[in-house]
């Protein structure tokens, strides 16, 4: 398992692909939280990084499903998933390895952001604190999401060959799990199930654990969807004569 993580991490480090995505999240949330007047920090006026935490999900839809995207369908369209798959080695391994790739590439995304932190910390004005506790708390929800959003991505990849398709759907997903469950409790025809909307909505419990409350139930929810997408892509790879 070690040895095909190893090579998918490489694999991604190796691809421009991977830069160009990193790169591209790196620009947008530097634009939106330092130059455009709508979210900046410098108009807004308060040494916080909630804008960024605001916007950090919406970055994340579309990072997540670029960098998880080759995983199972690039395999599958050269046809050299078969040789992996007669290796001594369980599909689960394999699942794993590949996500936890996946999530390594997500975090070296997230390291540079920590220099908006040190930023906001040297112009706040002397005597102001700025509340390193909840930027703490904030971190850790993207974390999770990251995980989340990540098994999503990789169970896209494992139902098609075209990642063009795999991006697209994972896209699909990570919205209508972030998006769609909040809307969903907001129809009047759906009131008697508001309850579970609001449970299921992973918005819900990522913006519990970023006001610095690590709750038991958030952690519970995100780990439960972590394994309920990587389930569901045991089920996608094992049922399918490669």
């Amino acid at each position: 398992m070690y040895a095909v993580f190893k090579r998918e991490l490489f694999s991604l480090l190796n691809s421009l692909m991977a830069y160009i995505t990193i790169g591209v999240f790196l620009l947008a949330a530097g634009l939106l939280l330092w130059f455009f007047p709508d979210t900046s920090i410098l108009d807004y006026g308060y040494a916080e990084m909630t804008g960024f935490f605001s916007l950090a999900p919406f970055l994340f839809m579309f990072l997540i499903p670029a960098i998880s995207m080759r995983s199972f369908a690039e395999e599958r369209r050269e046809g050299t998933y078969i040789l992996l798959a007669t290796r001594p080695l369980t599909d689960w391994q394999i699942i794993m390895a590949k996500y936890l790739a996946c999530f390594v590439l997500v975090l070296f995304a997230l390291i540079p952001t920590l220099i908006y932190y040190y930023t906001i910390k040297k112009l706040a004005m002397p005597g102001s604190a700025i509340d390193t506790g909840a930027i703490i708390g904030s971190y850790i929800g993207l974390l999770f999401l990251g995980a989340a959003f990540t098994s999503i991505g990789v169970f896209a990849s494992s139902i098609t060959k075209n990642q063009v398709i795999a991006f697209a759907v994972a896209v699909f997903l990570c919205f209508m799990v972030y998006n769609g469950f909040d809307a969903m409790a907001k129809m009047e025809l759906l009131s008697g199930l508001q309850n579970l909307f609001v449970f299921l909505s992973v918005n819900e419990h990522y913006q519990s654990v970023s006001r610095g409350v690590l709750d038991s139930r958030d952690v519970i929810y995100f780990l439960s969807m972590t394994l309920f997408f990587l389930l569901l892509t045991r089920f996608a790879i094992g049922g399918r004569k490669w």
